[in-house]
């Protein structure tokens, strides 16, 4: 609800508190939000390699769409640290 603004104002900050809450205890979902937020510095300071552990983490566990992205990442090099692999790009 803080994430999305519903019921309640966006509030990032308070969103990553309980995305963090529920990636701690391996919730796929909760790790690839936090991406989006250490990605793009909402609500966190911007953290280009806690990201790419969440997005790990969370494409581990199955999550497709996150592994999808990981794919693209690797194909394309994003110069956020993931340089192009193509060979990791295939796995993903």
């Amino acid at each position: 609800m803080y994430f999305e603004g519903t019921a309640s104002k966006k509030n990032y900050e308070k969103a990553a508190e309980y995305f963090q809450l529920a990636a701690d205890q391996g919730e796929a979902a909760a790790q690839a939000n936090l991406v989006y937020l250490y990605d793009n510095g909402n609500g966190v300071r911007e953290d280009y390699i806690k990201a790419h552990e969440y997005y790990l983490l969370a494409a581990d566990q199955g999550d497709s769409s996150t592994q999808y992205n990981l794919g693209n990442m690797y194909e394309n090099g994003n110069g956020n640290g993931v340089v192009q692999d193509y060979a990791k790009a295939v796995e993903y």
